[in-house]
């Protein structure tokens, strides 16, 4: 079953309790978390505060849905590096991201970090992929044994010129082949491929995605722009696709009790339509 959450630093400023009673309010089923809202490095959050972090969503009757944004803000970290006490130190963070997750009651990571995976300098695409895929390699059989799903997110080349298309994504992930390591798609992401539209994207590749995010190409939320996500939501029912659809904006300025609202009433619309369509 398709459920609705929103990721928290559209609430930035706020203090979280608030933004549970919020979120649960207008009626969203879950909080996804973006670890530089909680500290600067996810091995400075201490094991009480996840604790009173999970109990504040969970008490509010939330989920915790996972992280995003995991590279974010940080420093030291970097996915393709040829150096490979880089990629060890990236990998053995995203193994403390998935405790973390599991901690605070999630089950997710979302992995997108343009900046942490663009080409280097004399790096090719096969050799970047070639440490990528070691690095995952190494890290999943722990990510998997927390119960934490690694969602991989192609992006568009303005944002990274690795990993461009959810074909691509998907190669790599092949290459890896842990139960746990699945696809991330995204509205906005997947509108930057040429070849197909964000619903063909979806009937192609949605089977084997963990995660959803949903936005307006204009960066604000679902319903506030030129996206018809009627299209979308009748892909995604087609394609069989039952786990969470997150409201991930970049354009704060309506607001977030207004962007909050607005998402979720285009979501349950688009959904509710595709529900009651013909096959």
């Amino acid at each position: 079953m398709i459920r609705f959450g929103i990721c928290n630093e559209l609430f930035e400023g706020w203090e979280l309790q608030d933004v549970c009673k919020l979120v649960r309010e207008i009626g969203y089923d879950g909080l996804e978390l973006a670890p530089f809202t909680l500290a600067p490095l996810i091995t400075d959050l201490s094991s009480e505060r996840r604790r009173e972090i999970r109990r504040t969503i969970e008490d509010a009757g939330l989920a915790t849905i996972g992280l995003h944004w995991l590279l974010a803000k940080t420093d030291g970290f970097y996915l393709t590096s040829p150096d490979p006490e880089v990629r060890r130190r990236t990998g053995e963070y995203f193994v403390a991201l998935a405790e973390a997750a599991r901690d605070l009651g999630g089950s997710l990571l979302v992995l997108g970090s343009p900046k942490q995976r663009d080409l280097l300098p004399g790096v090719s695409f096969d050799e970047a992929q070639g440490y990528a895929v070691e690095v995952f390699r190494r890290i999943m059989p722990a990510v998997g044994d927390l119960g934490i799903d690694l969602c991989l997110e192609p992006l568009a080349p303005t944002e990274t010129n690795f990993l461009n298309t959810c074909a691509q994504a998907e190669a790599l992930i092949a290459q890896v082949d842990h139960p746990h390591f699945k696809l991330h798609m995204d509205v906005k992401a997947q509108s930057g491929e040429t070849d197909a539209t964000v619903p063909d994207l979806i009937r192609r590749h949605a089977r084997n995605a963990g995660h959803f995010h949903a936005q307006d190409v204009n960066l604000q939320g679902p319903g506030m722009g030129d996206v018809d996500f009627g299209p979308i939501f009748k892909a995604l029912v087609e394609s069989g696709y039952d786990r969470w659809v997150s409201v991930e904006v970049f354009d704060f300025s309506p607001g977030a009790e207004e962007t909050a609202r607005r998402s979720l009433e285009c979501l349950k619309a688009n959904l509710r339509a595709a529900q009651s369509s013909p096959a």
